[in-house]
């Protein structure tokens, strides 16, 4: 059985998930749908402490990538929608079949959840919906704003039952978001705002099984079955089993050994040409970069800790007084490695990027060449932003 190095399987991924290609190459509206393709998906956030997560994705790949290019494949040319993976997400549209057996479980989980009861108190939660649904189709697109409702139950968990009702109609699939308005979602008919990917037939479970475990297996290039299941959180574990020894046993795939960064060693499967693809990588760009909280390679925080030795935990929901870094703290990727994470605070009236503090990795020396990559690191950042004076601790 092979045996990837760790340095080969941080290659391996970081490859699979489009850093090590050149940050400098020409950010258009199509270089950005190929990228986002390529990922898969991009997470959209609503936190906004220093720039919102799916910018600061995109970014972090492409330097010359702007809000503009993914409001334009979003809403104007609609090659993405935003749908929902582990959380809200823009998502390929050529994708969107593949989303209509979630829809149909998604509805059942969201009856049957808590959340249900919680948000539908003292209503009908079932009529809200209908009433929700029957207002769009009559008026067309609204917000949440746009519905009143008597009592004033706050924002987040505190939604009034109509606000519910939209997210639970665009979770199953009824609504669709063709654009925000200052980041609030605006909903429609999805046969209004998708017409075509509204008409296709929904897949059946073997052909929908089969293009989640291949799409994710070529996002990852080196994978346990949980982590192809994971991905797209469309299937089940014992599902994935199932295609791994299908995969295998047609030669698409083979079992590997991959060594973690501590050293242990652990099986998992890789793609048939795992090793053609690692010698065809570009060297990771000489510089360092500054990666969202949401990136999909730190998304699975145990397989980050396992495979570069970097323990990630975002604190944004953790009491202040129990925070070991901060809010909104960025990771700094310098090459294949993992070299620190600093706490960053756009103070936009101002034009002041702040960061409030900054930690270096165990083992991590701070050099002046490595504080200097990292000035420029946040130079770029502070550019992007459209702060003008940036502030180190």
């Amino acid at each position: 059985m092979p045996l990837l190095a760790s340095t080969a399987a941080q290659a391996l991924f970081l490859g699979a998930q489009g850093l090590r290609a050149d940050p400098g190459r020409r950010a258009t509206p199509a270089s950005v749908q190929a990228l986002i393709e390529g990922l898969g998906f991009v997470q959209v956030d609503t936190i906004n402490v220093v720039a919102r997560a799916h910018d600061l994705t995109l970014f972090s790949r492409l330097d010359g990538y702007r809000p503009e290019h993914l409001k334009k494949l979003l809403e104007g040319r609609r090659s993405l929608f935003e749908g929902f993976t582990h959380d809200a997400s823009a998502i390929p549209t050529a994708f969107f079949r593949h989303w209509k057996p979630r829809f149909t479980r998604d509805r059942a989980r969201i009856h049957a959840h808590a959340w249900w009861q919680y948000h539908f108190r003292g209503t009908d939660g079932a009529q809200v919906a209908r009433d929700v649904r029957a207002r769009i189709e009559q008026e067309g697109a609204l917000r949440s704003s746009d519905f009143e409702h008597p009592e004033k139950r706050g924002p987040w968990w505190g939604w009034k039952p109509q606000k519910a009702a939209l997210d639970f109609l665009w979770r199953s699939g009824e609504l669709m978001i063709p654009h925000r308005i200052g980041f609030q979602k605006v909903y429609d008919l999805t046969e209004r705002v998708l017409p075509d990917q509204h008409a296709l037939p929904c897949p059946d479970p073997a052909e929908h099984l089969e293009w989640a475990c291949s799409t994710a297996a070529e996002r990852l290039w080196v994978f346990s079955p949980k982590e192809l299941a994971d991905f797209w959180d469309s299937i089940e574990v014992p599902e994935a089993k199932a295609w791994c020894a299908g995969a295998e046993q047609a030669g698409r795939i083979l079992s590997v050994k991959v060594e973690d960064a501590d050293g242990a060693v652990r099986p998992a499967f890789a793609l048939a040409d795992w090793e053609a693809r690692l010698a065809k990588l570009p060297e990771a760009p000489e510089r360092t970069r500054l990666l969202c909280p949401f990136d999909p390679v730190l998304r699975d925080r145990s397989r980050a800790l396992r495979r570069f030795g970097f323990d990630y935990r975002f604190e944004a929901f953790v009491p202040e007084p129990k925070r070991r870094y901060g809010y909104f703290v960025l990771p700094i990727l310098e090459g294949d490695r993992f070299v620190g994470r600093l706490d960053p605070k756009l103070h936009r009236d101002r034009g002041l990027l702040e960061i409030k503090g900054l930690w270096w990795e165990p083992g991590v020396k701070a050099t002046k060449s490595r504080k200097q990559n990292l000035e420029e690191a946040l130079e770029r950042l502070a550019a992007f932003l459209g702060a003008d004076e940036l502030q180190l601790p």
